[in-house]
């Protein structure tokens, strides 16, 4: 099924349930961590649906739809450098740890796969 709007794609409602839940586990973080790990991890990982959202309204131009994945991507990869470093620093377990670094791995896939089908996504008007 083709999607009408970014909402309709899977990878972007999977970020929204993740950032959600990322930002849910950080308030029980240490309020020494609000300006540091907490406001990190919040912000890398609602950053992921806001670049998918602004890859999907410049699909038009296929390099800069790629390059809002690829910074998505990267804001994923962020996400998950900060869930190492929450498990590191004792604030969540490590299956917990497991479960999230998988769903972002999920993610990471998914992202890769728009990226190498970009020419479904991007009109055929542009293809810069």
């Amino acid at each position: 099924m083709y999607a009408k709007s970014f909402n309709d794609l899977e990878v972007y409602q999977l970020v929204r349930q993740l950032s959600l839940e990322i930002f849910k586990t950080s308030k029980s973080f240490p309020k020494e961590e609000m300006y540091s790990l907490t406001d990190q991890i919040r912000r890398s990982s609602r950053s992921v649906g806001a670049q998918i959202a602004e890859a999907w309204a410049k699909r038009r131009y296929k390099k800069y739809f790629i390059s809002k994945l690829t910074d998505a991507d990267g804001e994923q990869q962020e996400t998950q450098h900060w869930i190492e470093t929450a498990l590191d620093c004792g604030y969540i377990t490590a299956i917990y740890s497991k479960d999230l670094l998988e769903r972002y791995a999920s993610v990471g896939r998914m992202l890769n796969s728009m990226i190498n089908k970009a020419d479904s996504f991007c009109s055929n008007n542009n293809s810069q």
